[in-house]
Order: C-alpha cells, then structure tokens, then sequence
C-alpha cells in the first residue's frame, strides 16, 4: 500500500468533502481516501503508486485546486 498527501484549497464544508471523495475515488489503484475540509487535506491510500496528474485532475474536476505535499 502506498499513501499520498495532497493540499486542496478551496473546500468548505462536508459538500466539499464528498464532492472530492467522489472524484478521487474513480482512479484506478485507489483503495481509501480521507479528505479534510478545516484542514484542507486529502490523502489518497492505494494498492499501487498512483498517477498523481489524475488525482490532481479529479480534484479539479470535483471544482478544487490540489498539489502533492
């Protein structure tokens, strides 16, 4: 198992929270993910190295910014 920090700006609330969740969880490898609106965090545990550019373009899909910690 492999986990991977990332910085999200922009969340606010629990809504933030799913939103991200639900986007980052359709990457391929990923297993679990604990994402943190009041500490603007995600991170992303999978069974394999995972492709940070599509992690980075799930969150931007679900409305956020990210970068790798």
């Amino acid at each position: 198992m492999t986990t991977t920090e990332y910085r999200v700006t922009g969340m606010t609330c629990g809504h933030c929270e799913m939103s991200v969740r639900e986007e980052v969880e359709q990457v391929a490898g990923v297993e679990g993910i604990d994402v943190s609106a009041k500490d603007g965090t995600l991170v992303v545990t999978a069974t394999q190295p995972i492709d940070d550019d599509a992690v980075l373009a799930a969150v931007d899909e679900a409305g956020y910014s990210a970068v790798r910690v």
